[in-house]
């Protein structure tokens, strides 16, 4: 069985106490409930909104520095993930078109090495 990280993304401005009504959350209780009666979740979690975020910087002088906001500049930020435990690929895509379904977001999947 192979390991997958499936990632929700969300557009910058995206306010969950908006968007995110009941019907969603219950599509998404029922697909951690699917996948835990299937095995293949191992962990699940939401995140935080992006302004939580504090980035640790690394440079070539082996100089931290701490910042007050997100790593990566860009349009979306990782909203929330699933680890999943699969027997393949084409498994481990059909729970990412779940994810997507019941989020109702655009969701990247992407295998673990070993």
């Amino acid at each position: 069985m192979a390991k997958f990280l499936i990632t929700v993304f969300r557009d910058i401005g995206f306010d969950a106490n908006v968007v995110v009504d009941q019907a969603m959350m219950k599509a998404i209780d029922a697909l951690n409930s699917e996948m835990i009666a299937s095995g293949v979740q191992i962990f699940v979690g939401g995140l935080m909104p992006i302004e939580y975020a504090k980035c640790f910087k690394y440079d070539s002088n082996n100089v931290i520095t701490e910042s007050e906001e997100s790593y990566i500049k860009a349009s979306e930020f990782i909203d929330g993930l699933w680890v999943l435990e699969c027997p393949d690929l084409k498994s481990a895509q059909e729970w990412a078109r779940k994810a997507a379904m019941a989020c109702r977001a655009s969701v990247e999947i992407r295998p673990f090495y070993g």
